[in-house]
């Protein structure tokens, strides 16, 4: 269960995914606000006339005297969508379809990384297991190996023996490495999906 909740918030695959999801959700959302009326204000505020000067006199008037240049303009703008050819309720279904995709990538995603996670877990479970194994079958060579000596040295059995308990020996240790390099790379291959624990 802890490595089914870290690979939920540490997996790089999940988190794009689920970023997608969300992504295509504000897109539905951003869509909708098509059926809704827009207004939008405008202001200007600057010099109108053609002497760079807060007060000048104007040419066309001189009796009127010197008139400020500072001016300003204010627009509104309200637009209220009644007809657009259905472009809109396109536009919406378009982001909904985007929608319902980003959700099955992300289920999909979901079960795959799942899957992953249980069949390494399992891998790391059986390569633990099979180091025991082999831990002890190493373990049970060194001590026949040393029975096999003593007895050797007491004339009761051959170099032959010695030999073929040596052999046993140094497949066993190779089989203890041989497990311990598969359950690294299974516990290392687990990490990479749940992030470090």
């Amino acid at each position: 269960a802890e490595l089914k909740t870290m690979a939920e918030k540490e997996n790089p695959t999940l988190k794009a995914a689920s970023a997608l999801m969300n992504s295509a959700s504000l897109g539905v959302r951003s869509a909708k606000y098509g059926f809704l009326p827009s207004l939008s204000i405008e202001a200007n505020y600057g010099i109108e006339a053609n002497a760079f000067a807060l007060h000048s006199i104007n040419a066309a008037e001189p009796e009127a005297g010197r008139l400020p240049n500072l001016g300003f303009t204010l627009a509104f703008n309200l637009s209220v969508p009644i007809f657009n050819w259905g472009s809109t309720q396109s536009k919406v279904r378009q982001a909904e379809t985007r929608a319902r995709q980003a959700e099955l990538e992300l289920t999909h995603t979901q079960r795959q990384a799942l899957g992953n996670l249980y069949t390494l877990y399992n891998e790391a479970v059986a390569a633990r297991a099979a180091v025991d194994l082999a831990r002890s079958a190493a373990d049970l060579s060194t001590e026949s190996l040393r029975l096999v000596n003593l007895r050797c040295k007491a004339g009761e059995s051959t170099v032959l023996e010695v030999v073929d308990a040596q052999n046993t020996l140094i497949d066993a240790r190779n089989t203890y490495d041989e497990a311990q390099v598969r359950y690294r790379l299974a516990v290392s291959a687990l990490q990479s999906l749940t992030g470090g624990f």
